[in-house]
């Protein structure tokens, strides 16, 4: 199973970017997304960004990434 993440473009640099998603900061490779610019999100895949997405699709993912978080927290805090 592959799993990509949604990530947002904050520093490019060549073929290589920063994304952030969740206050976590990576290097990345966008050499197959090279018409990417910062603020732009990317689905992010064994360190490659694989495809450029819409903004508002990409911040109601990410908006259920972060309840999904939460829940678990909850659930671990309650076991």
């Amino acid at each position: 199973m592959c799993l990509g993440v949604i990530t947002k473009v904050v520093k490019i640099d060549g073929q290589k970017a920063d994304v952030e998603f969740d206050g976590v900061t990576q290097t990345i490779s966008i050499a197959m997304t090279p018409q990417v610019k910062i603020g732009e999100y990317v689905m992010l895949h064994a360190g490659f960004a694989i495809s450029i997405i819409d903004q508002a699709q990409a911040e109601e993912t990410m908006e259920l990434f972060v309840e999904i978080k939460k829940m678990m927290e909850e659930e671990k805090q309650d076991a």
